[in-house]
C-alpha cells in the first residue's frame, strides 16, 4: 500500500497519452513515486540541517535535487501576495490556478513612452567636500530628490503600470525606525538620570563606570550623544551638568568596545562649547565686599568667577584625547579646531576665559608646533588684551589665568633649544628683544621666572607672521 494516491499516476498517464494502465502498474509507479520523494526528503533534510536551520526551503529541495542528478524545479519567487481562482472541471473536481493581473491594452498603448535611457557613462566628481555638497551638474538637486519622492516605492512596483492606473502621483515613503528594547530603554532612562543626579555620587559613578566599561551600551551610543549636547545647550549656566557631561563624555570615549568614529563629528561640538564657551556657569552676583570678605579675606565672586577653568581644562583633555586618536580617520579634525581656537584667541570682544579655553586647547592639539607658529607670533598683539584686563580688578583674576597658561605654552619651546644656555640678566636690551616678540606683559613675567633657556628659546623664535 503506498501513500501516494494512485488517482493521480493514472491523471498523469493520461495527461502524455496514455489511456489504459492495470492496476498492478499503478501501485508499482505509486509506491516508486513515494520512495523517489522520501529520497528526495532525505537529502533536503540534510542541507536544513547543515545550515543549522528548523525549516525546509524550497532551495534545500533544488540542493537535494542536483545531488541525486535530477534536474531541479524552475520558477520565480514573487514579492506580491497570489491570488488563487478556482475553476470546476466536474462534480467534485475543482481546479485551482493563478490569476493574472488583467491589463487594459487600450489604456496602456495611450499612456505616455518612458524616456529613452541614456548611455551608460562614468565620471569622476566630488560629492562632498567637508561635508558640503557642491552645486555641480552631477550630484542630485532639491527637484530630483522631490522627483524620487514621487515615484512609486516597494517590492514589485512598476511605474509604469502605476501611471496606466493613474496612481503615478502616489508618494510611498518607507518608515524605518530604530526599534529598542525595554531593557535598553530602561538603562538610557536610568543613565541619564544618573548623571545629572546632584544628591547621589554612588549613582554618578555608577552611571560613568557603565559609560567606561559596558559593551552593552552600543546601540545607545548615538542617543547618549543626542543626549549630552542636549544638555550642555540648554545647561550653559549649570557648571554642574556640563562637567558631569564632559566626564560622561571622556568615560564614553574611554570604553574600548564601542566604534565611535562615524560619532566624532557629533561629539566635538558640546566639548567645544564647554572650551571656549563666553559665559559658563551662573552669572556673578554684585554684592557689598565689606560684607562678603570670607575667613580668608577673600570674595566669593573671585572664587566664583575662577569656577569655570576647571570645567574648560577638563573640555581641554578631552579634544587632546580625539584629536590623538581620532585624527588618521578624519584628517581635518585638528586643522579646523586649532582654526576655530586661534580665532576665539585673538578676538578681543569675548572674554578672559574663551581665551584661557582656547589657549589650553591650542596647547593640548598642536603642542610645540602650535606654539611656536600659531600663538608666539600674535602675543605682541594680544599685549594690549592683558593689560586691559590686569588694569580692571574685576577681570584681573581671569587674565592672570591666562598669562599663566601662555607661560606654560612658551615653556614648551625650551625642547627646541639645543645645548646649554648661559644665564641671561634682567638688562633692558634683553627685556625690549623679549617686547618685542611677546609684548610686555609676558617679557616681564619671562624675565621674573629666571628661565634662561625659555628666554633663549623666545628670542631665538621666529613670530613672522
Amino acid at each position: 500500500m503506498s501513500v501516494w494516491n494512485p488517482d493521480n499516476i493514472k491523471d498523469v498517464a493520461e495527461s502524455v497519452g496514455i489511456q489504459a494502465l492495470s492496476d498492478n502498474v499503478v501501485d508499482e509507479l505509486a509506491r516508486d513515486v513515494d520512495f523517489r520523494i522520501t529520497q528526495v526528503l532525505e537529502e533536503a533534510l540534510k542541507f536544513m540541517r547543515h545550515g543549522k536551520r528548523t525549516t525546509l526551503g524550497t532551495q534545500d529541495i533544488s540542493n537535494a535535487l542536483r545531488v541525486l542528478n535530477v534536474e531541479p524545479l524552475y520558477g520565480y519567487e514573487s514579492t506580491r501576495p497570489l491570488r488563487f481562482g478556482e475553476a470546476s472541471i466536474g462534480p467534485g473536481q475543482p481546479l485551482y490556478y493563478v490569476e493574472d493581473e488583467e491589463v487594459d491594452f487600450e489604456k496602456m498603448i495611450n499612456s505616455p513612452l518612458p524616456k529613452v535611457p541614456k548611455e551608460i557613462t562614468f565620471t569622476a566628481h566630488w560629492l562632498a567636500v567637508e561635508g558640503v555638497q557642491p552645486s555641480i551638474p552631477q550630484n542630485p538637486t532639491s527637484a530630483d530628490s522631490r522627483h524620487t519622492e514621487m515615484l512609486p516605492k516597494g517590492p514589485g512596483a512598476n511605474p509604469h503600470l502605476a501611471a496606466v492606473n493613474g496612481n503615478d502621483n502616489i508618494a510611498a515613503k518607507p518608515q524605518i525606525k530604530h526599534v529598542l528594547s525595554k531593557e535598553s530603554i530602561e538603562l538610557y532612562n536610568k543613565l541619564c538620570s544618573a548623571l545629572v543626579d546632584e544628591t547621589n555620587e554612588e549613582w554618578r559613578n555608577a552611571a560613568l563606570a557603565s559609560l567606561r566599561t559596558d559593551p552593552g551600551i552600543h546601540q545607545l551610543v548615538s542617543y547618549l550623544i543626542t543626549f549630552f549636547a542636549e544638555k550642555v545647550t540648554h545647561s550653559l549656566k549649570n557648571l554642574f551638568v556640563l562637567t558631569q557631561m564632559m566626564q560622561a563624555t571622556a568615560a564614553l570615549l574611554s570604553n574600548p568596545t564601542i566604534y565611535l568614529d562615524p560619532y566624532i563629528p557629533s561629539i566635538v561640538p558640546p566639548v567645544l562649547t564647554c572650551l571656549i564657551g563666553k559665559h559658563l556657569g551662573p552669572p556673578p552676583t554684585t554684592t557689598n565686599t565689606s560684607d562678603s570678605l570670607t575667613t580668608n579675606g577673600t570674595t566669593p565672586h573671585a572664587s566664583n568667577s575662577l569656577a569655570h577653568f576647571a570645567l574648560r581644562d577638563l573640555a581641554a583633555s578631552i579634544l587632546t584625547h580625539v584629536c590623538k586618536r581620532y585624527a588618521e580617520t578624519s584628517t581635518t579634525l585638528k586643522p579646523r579646531i586649532a582654526r576655530t581656537c586661534l580665532k576665539v584667541f585673538m578676538n578681543p570682544d569675548i572674554p578672559f576665559g574663551t581665551h584661557y579655553g582656547a589657549v589650553i586647547g591650542l596647547l593640548g592639539i598642536s603642542g610645540h608646533d602650535g606654539v611656536r607658529l600659531l600663538l608666539l607670533p600674535n602675543l605682541r598683539l594680544y599685549d594690549s588684551i592683558l593689560k586691559e584686563g590686569l588694569a580692571d580688578e574685576s577681570r584681573k583674576n581671569e587674565a592672570e589665568m591666562v598669562i599663566r597658561v601662555l607661560m606654560q605654552g612658551l615653556i614648551r619651546l625650551e625642547s627646541g633649544v639645543v645645548g646649554m644656555v648661559n644665564g641671561v640678566g634682567s638688562s633692558e636690551g634683553v627685556r625690549e628683544r623679549l617686547a618685542e616678540k611677546v609684548g610686555d606683559v609676558l617679557a616681564e613675567r619671562v624675565l621674573v621666572s629666571g628661565r634662561s633657556k625659555l628666554v633663549a628659546a623666545v628670542l631665538e623664535a621666529d613670530v613672522n607672521l
